[in-house]
């Protein structure tokens, strides 16, 4: 398999070595797992930061808070990106991650509602938004990097471990949460044991930063000039591409939301127990590596703009079936099997994306151009998918309200996808 050649290569690229590949992907998989982490456990932090008569109401203002993290993404991409184009990646990644950590202690440590009244939220939603900030400025960074460190005809190869990181990084925060709720009583789960989930994520952060730290410096010439100078260059030279991929990444975002959202849907829709409905981020971690394991090749041997296409066009016919057989079935086997079939039609075309996002924008603006595009995206619609399905399940009263929305938006990002043009045969 080309990644175990990656990984057990004595080099990596033309400029990587083998720790330094390692170093990169652990810090971003250290990064969205922590992020990640909250959606899992929305419904109990909707009960201890936010408790109201209405349990409706409660998950409500949880999943709001979780696209509070999305409001800070673009500031923070715009600041550290610009960061990481004026003075190097390395010092930018180092950033991020202590930016993550300060956030994630946030979490951990602000007590409950009952314990400290309005000041629990109000907590809550700053760590949220250092969160957004580091998460903003490390997607950027790690595949400025990833980008600026592959050999000829491997860039998409070398991008798709972004996505591999984040399906490991969701995997691992599956895992943790279906340890917690087999070990732990409701009740323990409720009061602590979400809180253990994000404390497992801080002990992981010495490592990860130590390891960063070990990191080369791939930007070719750092410059001096200033983060407006950079922002500016961006949306003065490249508005158009810009655009494009906000449109084109809008789409993957919903997606990818939507079976972040799997656990509480298991939860409040499927009425399943947490003990089986925290068997959905497992599921969506192992599909998020196969899938990005598929696209990388995919997109070598085929192109970015037909993976994409194609891989949305699977997903549009797939998700409705999927939907239905899990609302007909309320099993775990068939929440694997949906969860499974929406995730490999869609994951290669996100490689794809991410692969496009990095190679339109030139070095003295990449980590600039990729972070801003990413934030806007899911600052847009990362932050509104969950809530905006729980609305729509409670408004049209249909299960398969989730599926909807991942068809309208889809049909809107393939439009976009047309007018892209091929970039796997740009210099990089």
């Amino acid at each position: 398999m080309w990644f175990s050649r990656l990984v057990y290569d004595g080099t990596v690229g033309t400029k990587m070595s083998r720790g330094a590949l390692l170093a990169t992907l652990a810090g971003n998989t250290l990064e969205f797992y922590d992020f990640i982490t909250y959606t899992f456990f929305a419904v109990y932090v909707g009960k201890a930061f936010f408790p109201t008569d209405s349990e409706f109401a409660s998950l409500l203002l949880s999943v709001a808070t979780f696209g509070v993290g999305f409001l800070t993404r673009p500031l923070g991409g715009v600041w550290i990106g610009a960061y990481a184009d004026r003075v190097g990646r390395k010092p930018a990644l180092l950033l991020t991650i202590v930016l993550m950590t300060i956030g994630t202690i946030g979490l951990c440590a602000t007590p409950s509602y009952a314990s400290i009244g309005i000041a629990a939220p109000v907590l809550l939603v700053i760590s949220r938004l250092v969160q957004g900030v580091a998460l903003g400025g490390e997607v950027g960074t790690a595949s400025a990097v990833l980008l600026e460190s592959a050999p000829p005809g491997k860039r998409a190869l070398y991008m798709s471990l972004q996505s591999l990181s984040q399906g490991v990084a969701t995997l691992g925060a599956g895992l943790v949460g279906l340890t917690l709720a087999l070990v732990l009583d409701p009740e323990q789960l409720a009061s602590w044991g979400w809180r253990a989930a994000f404390a497992v994520g801080l002990l992981l952060v010495p490592v990860g930063f130590y390891l960063r730290r070990a990191l080369p410096e791939t930007l070719p010439t750092p410059t001096h000039h200033s983060a407006l100078g950079v922002l500016r260059a961006v949306l003065r030279n490249h508005r158009r591409e810009l655009v494009l991929v906000v449109l084109v990444t809008m789409c993957m975002t919903v997606s990818t939301y939507v079976l972040n959202f799997m656990t509480t849907y298991a939860m409040t829709t499927l009425a399943m127990p947490a003990s089986s409905a925290l068997v959905a981020p497992i599921t969506v971690g192992v599909v998020t590596i196969a899938g990005a394991l598929m696209g990388g090749p995919l997109c070598e041997r085929f192109g970015r703009k037909r993976t994409m296409i194609v891989s949305r066009l699977i997903t549009i016919i797939v998700v409705i079936p999927a939907f239905m057989y899990v609302l007909h079935e309320r099993s775990v086997v068939s929440l694997i099997v949906m969860i499974s079939v929406i995730g490999l039609a869609f994951v290669p075309g996100v490689v794809a994306a991410l692969t496009v996002m990095a190679e339109v924008f030139p070095a003295d603006t990449r980590a600039a151009g990729i972070a801003l595009a990413y934030a806007l995206t899911v600052t847009i619609f990362g932050a509104t998918t969950q809530v905006m399905i729980t609305w729509l399940i409670r408004v049209t009263g249909s299960p398969l309200a989730p599926a909807g929305y991942v068809i309208v938006t889809s049909v809107i990002s393939i439009i976009a996808m047309t007018m892209l043009r091929e970039t796997g045969d740009r210099p990089r």
